[in-house]
């Protein structure tokens, strides 16, 4: 995991229209980059809900929401259509990006041994400075605890 204090690797991949986009951590006052192991399954769908429901929040606080996963550009477009996602999601195929946040690897599901995405997140600053970090994240809840966990890093709480 990366921790605070640690500079931020540069995220530059095809969001869900295919268009190559680079996170700029200075357009918001905090960036969320979470990594999620697969789109329109359980577990994705109830982190990914919890940030869309809490929304208005992070757009109240300044705080940009990007999804990581995996997935090709087209599962991310039908997860956050038919989800209603109102952040950036982005495809990183090879697990480069993921792997340049230590949120890549070797786990097992089902009993087999498979390479995929780690269910981690970092809350970076407008620096592009890791201020929080969340691994092997419970995806129920996890929007309201990184925004309380903004507001007590901006002394809000």
């Amino acid at each position: 995991m990366l921790e605070p204090g640690e500079s931020a690797p540069e995220i530059e991949l095809s969001n869900r229209q295919d268009d190559r986009v680079v996170v700029d951590p200075a357009d918001a006052a905090h960036t969320v980059v979470y990594f999620y192991p697969r789109a329109d399954t359980p577990g994705c769908t109830t982190e990914a809900c919890g940030f869309r429901d809490a929304w208005d929040a992070f757009e109240a606080a300044d705080v940009a929401v990007v999804g990581i996963s995996d997935d090709p550009v087209d599962d991310l477009d039908a997860f956050a259509e038919k989800h209603d996602l109102p952040f950036t999601l982005l495809s990183d195929p090879d697990g480069e990006v993921a792997s340049a946040y230590d949120s890549y690897g070797e786990k097992n599901l089902f009993g087999d041994t498979v390479e995929g995405v780690f269910r981690n997140t970092y809350v970076l600053d407008s620096a592009g400075t890791v201020v929080l970090a969340y691994e092997g994240v419970s995806p129920e809840g996890h929007a309201e605890e990184i925004l309380d966990d903004i507001a007590a890093l901006d002394g809000d709480d």
